[in-house]
């Protein structure tokens, strides 16, 4: 299995393409956030200590919450690819069993999803420096890498489901760029949840990635907010957090950190499992 996961690292590693496509969700982030979604975003606060810096890791949760589905979305392609090929046909005829197979799919698409999110956030820390912010402390690094692992996580268990549906390549790119454009929106990222008609703050609450860049924001927001609500108003900062969804309102309450990661581990398992009842039905 781990001789098989290696071979999916490499394969998705060498293609250039595959790399560049799984990261275009990120980089139209990028875009969108430098040419107006940045400046839109400020004009919508007022002005406070540290506003820049804390922007600036708000944005960085949500590209880091982005990567994690769409890494492992591309390394899936990979499983996609095999079956329109029919190279599943030879992996078959092999020693190998069916559930090593599976197995090898799976781990490679966490090891490329950690790879990619790990750089990600080593980018994101060296762009903070380059401009003049503060680096994220080691302990942040730390909380920032548990989260990574619970995002990647749950976004392979999601993908992979998603994947177990498709049969050709074509039907897979289609999807992956619906995916990739649509993901900015369902998890609250291109916009501000408070900005959001009640409805839709409703979808990005349901859709585990949100919640991915809710903690994703708790962890690299953490030093800015304090520099920032140091001397105002609790319910000031209250207001701020719910709205730029760093806690989500769950039946009037603000939900904990601890139910942001509960809820992605049992998305990582219910999707899983999901997953695999799909792929052994398929298979019979």
């Amino acid at each position: 299995m781990l001789a098989f996961a290696k071979r999916n690292i490499l394969l998705y590693f060498r293609d250039k393409a595959t790399v560049f496509f799984s990261l275009l969700a990120v980089i139209i982030l990028v875009a969108l956030y430098v040419l107006f979604l940045g400046d839109m975003t400020a004009k919508q606060l007022p002005d406070f200590p540290a506003k820049r810096a804390l922007l600036m890791s708000w944005f960085i949760a949500g590209m880091l919450a982005i990567t994690s589905m769409t890494t492992t979305l591309g390394s899936f392609g990979i499983l996609v690819d095999d079956r329109a090929n029919k190279t599943y046909m030879d992996f078959y005829s092999s020693p190998i069993s069916r559930t090593k197979l599976v197995g090898g799919y799976i781990m490679s698409a966490l090891v490329v999803g950690f790879i990619m999110c790990l750089c990600t956030l080593i980018a994101s820390n060296l762009f903070l420096v380059a401009t003049g912010e503060a680096m994220l402390s080691f302990g942040s690094m730390i909380a920032a890498i548990v989260v990574i692992i619970l995002a990647v996580l749950a976004s392979a268990s999601m993908v992979l489901l998603l994947v177990s549906f498709f049969k050709t390549s074509n039907a897979f790119a289609a999807a992956s760029t619906v995916v990739g454009t649509l993901l900015g929106f369902l998890a609250g990222i291109y916009i501000p949840i408070g900005s959001l008609p009640e409805y839709l703050q409703t979808i990005v609450k349901l859709f585990p990635v949100s919640h991915s860049a809710a903690l994703f924001r708790q962890v690299l927001m953490e030093t800015p907010l304090m520099n920032s609500f140091a001397n105002a108003p609790a319910e000031i900062k209250k207001d701020f957090l719910i709205n730029m969804g760093v806690f989500y309102k769950i039946n009037g309450e603000k939900a904990s950190t601890l139910f942001s990661a509960f809820y992605l581990g049992a998305t990582t398992l219910v999707f899983f499992m999901l997953s695999l009842l799909v792929m052994k039905r398929k298979n019979r």
